[in-house]
């Protein structure tokens, strides 16, 4: 292959990257301005909607979905899903006020570390189901989801830990705020930041990506594609053990129920948001996105008194129109690389192509005499 077929190699995979990228983005802004139409309608339907008190209560409500559409992400990139992150979330609840109710002078950083060390151990366990037992993603994690939520029921045997068991130093984090910011926004907006920096500037983040398009390629790249899986399963676990926490400081209520059947909000966030389920394309500015719309449909409805069936059968159609637009987007890009493939010039034969061949010929002369 001469340099000019190179540089046109790498001009068009560049331009590829430029395409998803602009996909991307376009999904984002779409989601933004249904946000914007969303509050202005609702807002002019019912004044109370974008009073200081709503709006800090669906950003409450949507800091832990937000959280876990995070961690989610991290798993739906690489052609994974996993269904477990509701149990996750329940026993990491359940266990961290069990502990503050009846050690009331364990420091409350030891707790949250311990709920994110329990969450990781969960997603380790799915990790290696998936990737190393090479056991489907949506099996594995349907047996964990019962399995994780069974040992919460025998550990809870029952009981409910309420907020006057717990420290009010505790109950605080859910209810304290920062500049009028929620502070549980606020942590889910960290770490939304930091796991957005490291998918797009570090090399086991775009691995990610990588794994997710093509998963046969990445093991020919030489990309450690059963290391990356389990590592996403083990981030996701540890984030879904901190919004485990949260749950606890938020509702201050908690049994080993918590969190049931949020599994499905959590993809449902993520694919609204433009994650594609397939794997290999989207961002967690969309997954935290499409959960705060979800968060704010829902919120805009009850003031609109809708009936509570016909919220979950919006958040159907809206999970069923994302896969449809993810599939059709999908579609135009591949046609559009295929398009600049074929449109790209062909390599300049002649001189080039002579130096190039010259110096593949001279390339094992050198190599032996460099040993």
């Amino acid at each position: 292959m001469t340099a000019t077929a190179t540089a046109a190699e790498t001009v068009r995979g560049r331009g590829g990257r430029r395409l998803v990228d602009r996909v991307a983005r376009v999904r984002e802004l779409g989601i933004v301005v249904a946000l914007a139409a969303l509050f202005g309608v609702t807002g002019a339907v019912n004044l109370s909607f974008l009073s200081y008190a709503s709006l800090r209560d669906i950003l409450l409500n949507s800091a832990i979905i937000a959280l876990l559409a995070v961690g989610q992400t991290l798993v739906v990139i690489t052609r994974n899903v996993d269904l477990s992150v509701s149990s996750v979330v329940g026993l990491a609840a359940f266990g961290g006020a069990l502990v503050l109710a009846d050690n009331p002078g364990v420091p409350i950083p030891v707790v949250i570390a311990g709920c994110v060390l329990l969450g990781a151990v969960c997603g380790a366990v799915n990790g290696l189901l998936v990737g190393v037992a090479k056991v489907p993603a949506l099996v594995a994690t349907l047996g964990t989801l019962y399995a994780f939520r069974g040992i919460d029921y025998a550990w809870a045997g029952g009981r409910q830990v309420n907020a006057a068991d717990m420290p009010e130093g505790f109950l605080a984090l859910g209810t304290s705020s920062v500049l009028g910011v929620p502070l549980l926004a606020l942590v889910a907006l960290v770490v939304l930041l930091v796991v957005g920096w490291m998918l797009r500037n570090l090399r086991s983040g775009r691995e990610l990506y990588a794994i997710g398009s093509n998963p046969e390629a990445a093991v020919l790249a030489g990309i450690r594609v059963r290391r990356r899986i389990v590592a996403a399963f083990v981030a996701n676990g540890a984030l879904a053990g901190l919004a485990g926490v949260m749950w606890a400081a938020r509702f201050g209520t908690v049994d080993a129920t918590v969190a049931t059947g949020k599994e499905l909000d959590v993809i449902a966030a993520v694919v609204v948001g433009g994650v594609a389920i397939f794997g290999g394309s989207g961002t967690v500015y969309g997954a935290a996105l499409g959960a705060l719309l979800l968060s704010s449909i829902t919120s805009a409805l009850a003031v609109l008194r809708v009936d509570a069936l016909a919220q979950t059968a919006i958040n159907g159609a809206l999970l069923i129109a994302a896969i449809v637009l993810d599939r059709v987007l999908a579609l135009r890009v591949a046609a559009a690389l295929r398009r600049r493939s074929r449109e790209a010039p062909p390599p300049v034969p002649g001189p080039e192509r002579g130096k190039a061949a010259a110096s593949t010929a001279t390339e094992p002369a050198s190599r032996g005499e460099a040993e």
